[in-house]
């Protein structure tokens, strides 16, 4: 696979930003909202992550940052600190949040976790200097940027030949606003899930960052407790809901066409696919493995069962007994690109007491619990699984010396693809 070129087309902040400020597709809510919060809610997130994790923490502001976002990621690193769920880190990780509305101000709270999983139970604490809170999950203030220039194009669809009508095209010299919305298609249900606000402690905490060993389950009985947290705050989590087993992509070259093919997931709602890279003309590309033309932005990360099994009927997403899919001769031609393939999980929405089904009746929900799974596996196109893993160790020791004769560190693999994207 040759490297990217030395100056491919710019996707700057200035792009994303425009993006961001799209409306994206939503979902209508699965379960009605209660007419009254419930005295405490839970939020936990479940993430495994494979293939060449991509250190998004590290990766600064500017478009880079941006992009890491777009990626699902917020921090990084390979410790066990709240959000991992987020970084793209090889591993297996679980964020919590947990409130009480009797108490805005909670600082510590205890989560009770079957032995399966850890033992004794998980402390959490409410960050210092945690942000306020508020009813988006994150706010983004787009700085201004020079206008960028270059073409993105978009394909879809798996297959050996690039469908009929594709690429969809925008030149961000010269695109308007209608220009970017209808290149940038990105559906999403991405609701809040595990978060870390004043009055709200997390785990992983200051108090108790263990790892998820390998072999945990989260399956069996799980208790919160902590001043203003109601008594009897207990739920079971079922296997449905356990961590996923590691998503192992493998690809073959055929005639320009890079099959994929990945391990099938028993508790796997659906799958999705995307690309983003260059080509020989220095344009950006994506290519996502939806029958419908779409970013992919949006999907890499947690979905509502609603809108996984609509976009399922669509065709949007890949079906639960599908793991293969191929990307299209010609589109990345000899220059490859970063790709990501997630597994998404089947949410559960757990409500005590339930709600009654007299619509007028009144009801008071005393605890809430919401809990997400998702499996994502990313790797350079082109590149092996076995190869990912391994690594070319020639080449990087050879990275490593002529980072160190210039005293600059080498710089990994993925990163080195980002740099060449972004020209920097």
């Amino acid at each position: 696979m040759k490297p990217l070129p030395s100056r491919p087309a710019v996707l700057t902040a200035a792009v994303l930003s425009v993006f961001l400020n799209i409306p994206a597709a939503s979902a209508a809510p699965e379960v009605a909202t209660p007419a009254a919060a419930p005295a405490a809610q839970a939020w936990i997130d479940v993430a495994t992550f494979s293939g060449m994790g991509m250190p998004m923490g590290n990766m600064g502001g500017g478009a880079a940052g941006a992009l890491g976002g777009l990626f699902g990621g917020k921090g990084g690193g390979g410790e066990n600190t709240f959000g991992n769920t987020r970084t793209m880190s090889a591993g297996r990780w679980v964020d919590v949040t947990v409130r009480a509305r009797a108490n805005p101000g909670l600082e510590e709270a205890r989560q009770a976790v079957p032995e399966g999983f850890l033992s004794p139970a998980l402390e959490l604490r409410t960050p210092k200097n945690a942000p306020p809170v508020t009813r988006d999950d994150e706010e983004l203030t787009p700085e201004p940027h020079e206008k960028p220039r270059g073409r993105m194009l978009l394909y879809w669809g798996c297959g050996s030949t690039i469908r009929q009508g594709q690429p969809r095209v925008v030149d961000m010299a010269t695109a308007s606003a209608g220009d970017y919305a209808k290149f940038f298609v990105a559906r999403s249900a991405t609701q809040r899930g595990a978060h870390s606000a004043a009055g709200r402690p997390v785990w992983p905490s200051s108090a108790d960052g263990r790892l998820v060993p390998a072999t945990a389950s989260l399956v069996g009985e799980h208790a919160f407790s902590g001043k203003g947290i109601p008594d009897g705050f207990r739920f079971r989590i079922p296997p449905a809901q356990d961590l996923m087993p590691p998503l192992a992509l493998e690809q073959a070259a055929r005639d320009g066409v890079t099959d994929l093919s990945w391990n099938a997931i028993a508790t796997a709602r659906a799958y999705f696919v995307s690309a983003m890279g260059s080509n020989a003309k220095e344009d950006m590309v994506m290519w996502t493995s939806s029958e419908l033309a779409d970013t992919g932005f949006g999907l890499m990360d947690y979905q509502t069962n609603a809108a996984v099994d609509r976009w399922l009927k669509e065709k949007v997403l890949l079906a639960p007994t599908t793991t293969s899919c191929s990307v299209p001769k010609g589109i990345f031609g000899e220059h490859g690109g970063m790709l990501r393939v997630i597994a998404y999980g089947d949410e559960l929405n757990l409500v005590h007491p339930p709600r009654p089904k007299d619509p007028k009746a009144k009801w008071d929900p005393v605890w809430a619990v919401k809990l997400r799974v998702k499996a994502v596996t990313s790797g350079m196109l082109g590149m092996s699984g076995a190869a990912q893993e391994r690594g070319d160790s020639q080449r990087e020791r050879g990275k490593a010396a002529d980072g160190e004769a210039q005293g600059q560190p080498a710089l990994p693999q993925p990163m080195e693809l980002l740099k060449g994207i972004f020209g920097r």
